[in-house]
């Protein structure tokens, strides 16, 4: 990545001295038919920017990142690009007032997702394109000033091959074989887009009558690839997106100003989704080729609504820098579920969020690399890796209490006026700010140092004092904080109180809404109140805190779990109880043995999902080494148990038979799952379609009981692009020295793969059945990452680096190892050293949780 950051400084001189007019841009993709002439593929670029400068003589840059550049003009001036292209950058000198700058280049095709992405369909042989920008990548396609406060209205024109369509931000039209399309309003360049391709395209249409009575008409579209076309259920999609435009009109009373509402669903995308007005892009996972359960829905539905709102948190109104991303990507998160809620036939989204969501910020916010909400971003390479946990889900669930805090009509009405004063311009959290204090009469000062400026996440605790007769005598929340991080925080909370019925359910008898601040807050209003069996502090996940429990609410939950009969009290004391594993407070066997007593018994799909991801991680994490065979055997008993009694054809059937495909490993498990490949052994109502074919071979693949000719005919009945991502972690999970050399080889040592590819062949390669296989790789890791990060794209670089750090070898000498590295280099990229903490902090996490497993079970 040598050469192609961009400093917050640099980007804020740059804005001080230019503002942009306009971009016309024009591109010629039929290149990427045929065959190549050498490598890399390139396409031809023509950009022409006119701009101003406030001070006429003064030196500036353009960004370009490309193989060459044809020609440069500025102001009618020939300069030579040998002499002002450096390979990222454009000299700009003795710039005028207003100033005409004309740049032909030729540009290359991407295959790790950054860029003009270009794919090859291995079903058919079709070449599809699409771009992908987020933070800085424009640049890799037409030459501009990447930096989101410099916006401007852009035109694209795009000439392709005659069979195919192209689409952009704005509205286009064919002629004379040159796709144009119409000027945008004033966008940032990494929301722009270009998709192109012979894709299946479905259109529909939303009308809605405005209060002044127009109306206003948004052409919809929706498209993937033509092998998923069977696949592609456009009618759910174009549904939710109609609820989600309801919704937000109704709430923001600021209408749709982007024109049309396309959305892309696109090949080998390393993102969810990403927000381009007019032209949305989605991973096409999105379009599920198999039976799924309804939390797959779910969060299709969420991802579509939280670009929507994107629409106008962070497209209409968009951060100065990456500092503020949260200004887009908190607000875009919280509404995605708010929306979900709101207007969808999801209304259960905020236990998905509790359960799901929150974990990730609280992983995230744990790490040494934790950050406040607004950030310090330095660098794109900081803004690339702050697309996290915090400035996502942390910064959804802050918004969450701060909707508590101030209420939800201020709060909306805060946001409404916010969109009116700031429309195509960019904001700080200052502007957020001054329009919630006015809306709410709070001072935002306070509550935003608490919350948006300092990191961490407190922990909140319940003491119950009883009296002579049982009832509370008094009932305080203490709030702890971790040294690294030790602010204590105004928390908007609901105290719920919970004892067992005559018929033995779990239920709330008593509530208690009120702030909790400081580290110890007596909850006076219940006082008197029957004895609980179970406290729940953050009852309805009012704020964001990790729930503790006092030992009757704990000693509760492990006999009565399964009787709490509210979903989201029972998703609340789920995530709870895996936090405590996490933090070595809980015996992962404890964890393991509860989700085996109660998830059976747990109605949410997208919970029961949820703690069979965390059981797997609880086992191949947290349990002691000595006891890892044994609790994998427990586990692969209690799936195969609940599988066979599951609903026939139920989605908590389908849930559990690939829990099972993923504990199994033993030779009776393995035998079972090729029985019902070849269908030698059925389970009533369960339908082994092509995609749990798959998830059943990877097992089968890792513990040496399916070979490269199998994996071969698999593919050979599913040769799909789905089918070739599925078939090289595969390859790639089979128990040989020879086959990891390969694969370390093809992600390390080659650049010929894909990013979907590489993804793949990393997932197969760390299967923790294999940690004697994989100790040699240790060693070779350190060794290798720093040219890594030098040579490959920042994207590639990342899934590196995370995905083949020595995690599975989890001893003391793996810490040494990475801190002997981090001591070496001390200089490497901050974005390097921060990938590699963080997975440094991930394995000392895993340590201490082995140790607590380890002590429960010896004391």
């Amino acid at each position: 990545m040598p050469g192609e950051n961009l400093s917050r400084d640099e980007a804020r001189e740059r804005a001080a001295l230019l503002s942009v007019e306009s971009y016309d841009v024009s591109l010629d993709v039929r290149s990427a038919l045929g065959e190549g002439q050498g490598e890399p593929r390139t396409f031809r670029s023509v950009t022409t920017i006119r701009f101003r400068c406030s001070e006429p003589g003064a030196s500036s840059f353009a960004d370009l990142i490309a193989p060459s550049v044809t020609a440069v003009t500025l102001n009618g001036k020939d300069l030579d690009p040998g002499e002002v292209f450096d390979g990222t950058r454009i000299a700009l000198e003795a710039l005028a007032a207003e100033n005409e700058l004309v740049v032909d280049a030729q540009c290359a095709y991407s295959r790790t997702g950054e860029g003009l992405h270009r794919f090859v369909d291995p079903e058919d042989g079709e070449v599809y394109l699409y771009t992908q920008y987020e933070p800085a990548d424009s640049r890799r396609v037409f030459a501009n000033f990447e930096q989101p406060d410099l916006k401007a209205p852009f035109r694209f024109e795009v000439r392709a091959p005659e069979e195919w369509t192209v689409w952009s931000n704005g509205a286009g039209e064919l002629a004379d074989g040159v796709w144009r399309f119409a000027e945008t309003r004033p966008i940032s360049t990494y929301i722009t887009c270009v998709v192109a391709g012979p894709y299946h395209y479905v259109t529909d249409h939303y009308t809605r009558t405005l209060p002044d009575g127009t109306a206003l008409e948004i052409p919809l579209g929706a498209m993937c690839r033509k092998g998923l076309a069977p696949y592609f259920d456009a009618d759910d999609v174009f549904l939710v997106t109609k609820q989600g435009l309801d919704f937000f009109h109704d709430h923001f009373d600021y209408p749709y100003p982007f024109g049309k509402y396309d959305q892309a669903f696109v090949p080998e995308y390393n993102l969810g989704a990403m927000e381009n007005p007019g032209l949305v892009t989605f991973r096409e996972e999105y379009i599920f080729r198999g039976k799924v359960t309804q939390a797959s829905y779910e969060a299709r539905a969420n991802v579509i609504l939280h670009e929507m709102a994107h629409m106008w948190f962070g497209d209409l109104v968009t951060m100065v820098w990456w500092d503020d991303l949260w200004l887009k990507e908190s607000f875009a998160d919280f509404m995605g579920t708010f929306a979900n809620v709101g207007a969808t036939r999801f209304t259960n989204a905020w236990t998905t969020f509790a359960n799901r969501r929150k974990a990730w910020a609280y992983r995230a916010d744990q790490l040494p690399s934790t950050h406040p909400i607004t950030a310090d971003i330095r660098d794109l390479q900081d803004a690339k890796l702050n697309f996290d946990g915090i400035t996502y889900a942390k910064g959804a669930s802050v918004l969450k209490q701060l909707v508590a805090y101030v209420g939800q009509d201020a709060f909306l009405e805060g946001a409404r006026r916010y969109f009116k004063r700031n429309a195509y311009g960019n904001t700080r959290l200052a502007d957020l700010l001054s329009v919630l204090e006015e809306t709410s009469g709070r001072d935002m000062s306070a509550w935003a140092g608490k919350w948006l400026q300092t990191a961490g996440v407190n922990a909140l605790t319940p003491q119950v004092l009883l009296a002579a007769d049982g009832r509370i005598a008094e009932l305080a929340v203490v709030q702890e904080a971790a040294e690294s991080h030790p602010e204590l925080r105004p928390h908007r909370v609901a105290i719920g109180l919970y004892r067992r019925t005559a018929g033995g359910a779990l239920e709330r008898y008593a509530r208690a809404e009120t702030d909790v601040d400081g580290p110890r807050t007596v909850i006076a209003d219940l006082a008197g109140t029957e004895a609980p069996e179970l406290v729940l502090v953050n009852d309805d996940d009012l704020t964001y805190c990790k729930i503790r429990f006092d030992d009757t609410s704990l000693a509760t939950l492990r006999d009565h779990l399964g009787d709490l009969t509210d979903p989201l009290a029972r998703a609340l004391c789920w995530s709870a109880l895996w936090n405590l594993t996490r933090d070595a407070l809980l015996p992962a066997r404890d964890f393991v043995g509860l989700v085996l007593r109660f998830a059976s018994r747990e109605s949410d799909i997208g919970v029961l999902q949820m703690l069979h991801a965390w059981a797997d991680s609880a086992l191949v994490n947290y349990v002691a080494p000595e006891g890892r065979e044994t609790a994998g055997r427990r586990l692969a008993e209690g799936a195969l148990r609940e599988l066979r009694q599951a609903e026939p054809g139920s989605e908590h059937q389908l849930a559990w038979a690939r829990f099972f495909a993923s504990t199994a490993a033993d030779e009776a498990d393995l035998r079972l799952l090729g029985e019902l490949l070849s269908g030698a052994a059925t389970i009533d109502g369960l339908d082994v379609d092509q995609e749990l074919r798959w998830a059943f071979l990877e097992p089968l693949a890792a513990h040496g009981a399916a070979d490269e000719s199998v994996l071969a005919a698999e593919l050979n009945r599913d040769d799909t692009a789905s089918g070739k991502r599925h078939q090289v972690r595969c390859l790639a999970a089979r128990p040989s020295a020879a086959v990891k050399a390969q694969a370390w080889a093809q992600v390390v040592e080659s650049q010929a793969l894909s990013n979907a590819l590489v993804e793949a062949t990393i997932a197969g390669f760390a299967q923790s059945s294999q940690r004697d296989l994989l100790a040699p790789y240790a060693e070779k890791y350190f060794e290798v990452i720093a040219r890594i990060w030098e040579d490959r794209s920042i994207q590639i670089g990342m899934d590196v680096v995370r995905g083949l750090y020595p995690s599975l070898q989890d001893s003391p000498r793996t810490l040494e190892a990475t801190d002997a590295w981090l001591t070496a280099h001390a200089d490497a990229p901050p974005a390097l050293r921060r990938l590699v903490l963080e997975a440094r902090d991930d394995l000392a996490r895993t340590l201490r949780g082995q140790e607590c497993d380890a002590r429960a079970v010896t004391g």
